[in-house]
């Protein structure tokens, strides 16, 4: 019996679907399943010993990071375990991982490729990859297998009224349709959409409900990619567990063009939306490819607000266009807009990531301004013109790791940005829902 050790180095504050979908399969082919996540555990060494197999998830920047000592560390434990990474960030950056030593790297949709492989060494073929980078390939889903995973209560919460709500997280949808230049997705999966068949879903979410979980994130890049699956997977939610909240991501275009949808996301339990806003500025907005404009997020803030659904905007605020004048504006229109306890503190000092393969490295001045890639930090470094505002940006940041309100937070940035008092008050919005995952990406 072929036995698997699949790792996650951190998945956002939420227990992985990439441990527990893979794990699925990989029990259905007769493999020997450990999964370790190391967010809230420790690498167990007689797990890392035994291996034939150690694939590790890496779905996103920090994770990718966090896993680079994970591998060696395995690799030296057990020389002759085989080492594969999968998920959205391993095809990015399958250069720097085979020098890591890492013989299968995996993108798209992964556990076909996952099983495949077990096969293939179950079998003592120890050959060159054979599995594809990235696979696109419709596949029919198991239901993920969540045991050996920590409990959810060792994950982040929902806080709402100041009460706290274990959480669950599922997927409905892989990839997205869209193209936005910064997106992680888009060299991956290039504009395909892939959804989780309904059945599926909803028995993931009631094993989550099982084990107690009381909210539900769906972690699609965006929920209204397909809004008939999407619909019908909430209204059947709320139809079998009526008390059971969730949030879910979704474009601002497609908040506009979806708008008469919204009430019945509210009437179905949803309690808040993010949507990656990322700028206010429509030069910036066009340079990322967003397909919205500073004027269809005031809209959609509006109709929100009319609905009774929390809006959660997030921003990349720094980035090589980014102005003093423009960053004030930002902060004065979330005041405006009474949006600033809406908007989580890490989200005022995000800067512009470049990583392998981003659709960023079309744009000429993004170009003339990065250095060579820096593989310890997984991106194309780069420097602002106006050396003021990466300053702004570090001091932001030593800002955002205080122990403090969104309120209290937001004024200490507004002295930063302006270096003036605050001249308006911020009302208590305690009954705003968010869940207490300090870190974004």
């Amino acid at each position: 019996m072929l036995k698997v050790l699949l790792v996650s180095t951190y998945d956002l504050g939420r227990q992985p679907f990439g441990l527990a979908s893979p794990a699925a399969w990989l029990r259905s082919a007769g493999c020997q399943v450990t999964c370790v996540d190391l967010s809230s555990s420790i690498l167990p060494r007689s797990a890392v010993a035994e291996a034939d197999l150690a694939a590790f998830f890496l779905p996103m920047h920090t994770a990718t990071r966090l896993a680079v000592p994970a591998i060696q560390k395995v690799r030296a434990s057990n020389p002759e375990v085989h080492i594969c990474c999968y998920g959205l960030y391993a095809p990015m950056n399958e250069t720097y991982l085979r020098e890591l030593g890492v013989e299968a790297v995996l993108g798209g949709e992964f556990e076909q490729g996952l099983r495949d492989l077990a096969a293939r060494l179950a079998d003592g073929d120890r050959s060159p990859q054979r599995e594809p980078l990235i696979s696109l390939n419709r596949q029919s889903f198991l239901t993920p297998d969540r045991s050996g995973l920590p409990s959810l209560r060792r994950y982040a919460k929902l806080l709402e009224n100041g009460q706290e709500k274990l959480v669950g997280f599922t997927e409905a949808s892989r990839g997205c349709k869209h193209f936005c230049r910064h997106c992680p997705i888009v060299p991956v999966y290039n504009g395909v959409f892939r959804v989780v068949e309904r059945e599926v879903v909803l028995q993931d979410i009631r094993q989550q409900v099982a084990a107690g979980a009381q909210h539900i994130t769906f972690g699609d890049a965006d929920f209204f990619n397909g809004p008939g699956h999407a619909m019908a997977i909430v209204e059947a939610l709320h139809s079998e567990h009526p008390a059971i909240t969730y949030d879910v991501t979704i474009k601002i275009e497609h908040l506009l063009d979806h708008r008469d949808l919204l009430p019945l996301l509210k009437r179905t339990g949803c309690l808040f939306v993010t949507s990656a806003v990322e700028s206010i500025d429509d030069d910036v907005l066009e340079k990322l490819a967003k397909g919205h404009t500073r004027a269809d997020f005031i809209e959609v803030a509006g109709i929100m607000r009319h609905v009774g659904l929390t809006l959660a905007p997030t921003f990349v605020t720094f980035t090589p266009w980014t102005t003093w004048r423009g960053y004030r504006e930002l902060l004065q229109l979330l005041v405006d807009l009474d949006l600033v306890e809406n908007v989580s503190p890490i989200q005022f000092a995000i800067r512009l990531l470049i990583p392998a393969g981003s659709r960023l490295l079309e744009l000429p001045d993004i170009r003339e301004i990065i250095g060579p890639f820096n593989s310890t930090a997984l991106s194309y470094p780069w420097r602002h013109s106006d050396p003021t505002l990466d300053q702004l940006c570090k001091n932001l940041q030593t800002v955002i790791r205080r122990k403090a309100t969104r309120a209290e937070t937001f004024g200490q940035i507004w002295e930063l940005a302006t270096g003036k008092q605050p001249d308006f008050h911020l009302p208590s919005r305690a009954t705003i829902p968010y869940l207490n995952e300090p870190w974004y990406c």
